[in-house]
């Protein structure tokens, strides 16, 4: 079983992971939804600073405008974010790199304010992919499900 099959299936528990899986878009997305999970798709190749981080982030969750203004504004939309009737909500970052390599501090921001979500006591079950390449980073790779 792949670690998102496990994920979505309750053996990986939620949190920010490594993910390294070649899968297209829609195809990820397809699985995520087939398995009754919201799914949020972040687009982070052209990111490579807080502001343009923060814009896409926003429009990646569907969130009012406010929340594009700060980290402290998108933290208290993002505690906001339901699934409704899902599972949970699965976070696809493809291209987590640029903003990694261009502006390290915001990068570990953005970690902070997405772990504090996946953290969160209340709220709904919330996993974040970190997928692609890039510098190291203190996440942990998504483990296959054991068997």
């Amino acid at each position: 079983m792949s670690g998102l099959a496990a994920l979505l299936a309750g053996h990986n528990p939620p949190d920010i992971y490594r993910w390294h899986n070649a899968a297209h878009v829609p195809d990820v997305q397809h699985a995520v939804e087939h398995a009754g999970w919201r799914f949020v798709y972040v687009d982070g190749w052209t990111v490579e600073d807080k502001a343009t981080f923060l814009k896409t982030a926003a429009a990646a969750f569907d969130l009012p405008g406010t929340a594009s203004e700060s980290f402290d504004a998108l933290s208290d939309a993002l505690n906001d974010v339901t699934s409704g009737q899902h599972e949970g909500t699965v976070v696809l970052w493809d291209g987590w790199s640029p903003l990694a390599r261009a502006d390290e501090q915001a990068f570990h921001v953005a970690l902070s304010v997405l772990g504090g979500r996946v953290n969160a006591d209340r709220g709904d079950t919330f996993a974040v992919l970190l997928r692609g390449e890039g510098p190291p980073v203190d996440v942990p790779e998504l483990p296959a499900a054991h068997h």
